[in-house]
């Protein structure tokens, strides 16, 4: 059975903005390797089509973003959403009844199941599906932005904590 796992880069205020801070090269060889391990990675439709960037090689990368590429490109792909009509390469759209199609990957599957974005979250947090929550601590104030809990915080217990390269914490819960 997959486990369902919400992670994200967050700032010490609580936000989460890819714009606003990046991994260092330690945390996204960290993040390859997450990707190159996935069941796949379900998404909501912003963070998707932020996310398809990495569908299309651009000249200009490193062989580290050609790795990301590469292991985000071999994973499958569920987008949730009612206003797209479509989905790129290896991606499979989800228009309704998002719980039992979640449930039903989370039986058939075998591994981490990443979820992207807070909103998507937060309806997979209601329904009771998310196993794992990864929050990337960056030290970054920010004042402003995407909370990383779109909701309510979920009561949760912490399962571990972890110092990635030089100033990244990953911290772990699980639903307390």
């Amino acid at each position: 059975m997959a486990k369902l796992v919400f992670g994200m880069n967050q700032s010490l205020d609580g936000y989460v903005d890819h714009m606003a801070f990046g991994p260092s090269p330690t945390l996204f060889r960290h993040f390859i390797e997450q990707a190159r391990g996935q069941a796949g990675s379900v998404y909501g439709r912003r963070l998707y089509e932020v996310m398809r960037y990495w569908d299309e090689d651009h000249p200009e990368w490193s062989a580290e973003q050609h790795e990301f590429a590469a292991a985000w490109r071999s994973q499958p792909k569920w987008v949730v959403s009612r206003s797209l009509q479509s989905v790129g390469p290896n991606a499979t759209l989800i228009g309704d009844d998002i719980e039992a199609v979640i449930r039903g990957l989370k039986a058939r599957l075998v591994g981490e199941i990443q979820v992207g974005g807070p909103d998507l979250a937060r309806s997979l947090t209601d329904l009771g599906l998310i196993d794992v929550y990864r929050l990337y601590l960056h030290p970054v104030v920010l004042g402003r932005g995407k909370p990383f809990f779109a909701g309510p915080r979920p009561p949760l217990r912490l399962a571990a904590s972890d110092l990635i390269g030089e100033d990244v914490i990953r911290l772990t819960y699980v639903p307390a």
